[in-house]
């Protein structure tokens, strides 16, 4: 079956839809939303089917993934990170929500699945209501990449019809949350002592 494309609205998101949503989830569907900056394309961590259909939709192979976690908050983010010390978490709690991905040291709640060959995750709490309600609601982190468009110009498609066109036969919902930006998170890398930029996004980061 074709996917749901779902409008919400971020400055009020209907509680029902989120329902909706979050239901998928938990029966194992993709998912398509907005963000602070590009559209990502998601699942529940503890879906393991979901991961690696995921992982088919990105053509990505299994044990290489490079995706990241979508917390609601700091809070429910520092169960799956080793030591968060209190100069990164002060940093955090500065930037976020916000246009960033904070690498940081996983711990053993992070799912088997997702180590297999990696010790660190990405943690994104984005400024966007409709995906912070999302996650609240599933009370765990959804895994979360990217919508790449093929057009080496475009690179991120920003339109949610477009990309329902684009993905509609491969997930389960997109959801309308308006136009999209097309400039990712700032990268940070919080797992060594000199916190290092790994890529210039939208978030400027204050040291």
């Amino acid at each position: 079956m074709p996917a749901q494309l779902l409008k919400l609205y971020p400055e009020n998101p209907d509680p029902k839809k989120i329902n909706a949503v979050v239901n998928t989830l938990q029966n194992g569907g993709i998912i398509i939303y907005p963000t602070d900056t590009v559209y990502g394309i998601g699942c529940n961590i503890y879906d393991a089917r979901a991961i690696e259909k995921l992982c088919n939709i990105k053509g990505i192979k299994s044990g290489k993934y490079q995706f990241s976690f979508i917390c609601a908050d700091i809070s429910s983010a520092s169960k799956y990170v080793k030591n968060l010390s209190t100069p990164i978490y002060k940093l955090m709690k500065k930037s976020l929500p916000g246009p960033f991905t904070f690498i940081l040291e996983a711990n053993s709640a992070v799912p088997k699945i997702l180590k297999v060959k990696k010790k660190t995750i990405g943690i994104r709490i984005p400024d966007n209501a409709i995906t912070r309600d999302i996650v609240a609601q599933l009370q765990n982190p959804i895994m979360t990449t990217s919508i790449k468009d093929e057009d080496e110009i475009i690179e991120y498609t920003t339109d949610p019809e477009l990309i329902f066109e684009d993905f509609k036969h491969q997930v389960d919902i997109v959801i309308d949350g308006g136009m999209g930006k097309n400039i990712p998170s700032t990268v940070v890398d919080c797992t060594k002592e000199e916190i290092k930029i790994l890529r210039e996004g939208l978030g400027q980061l204050e040291l």
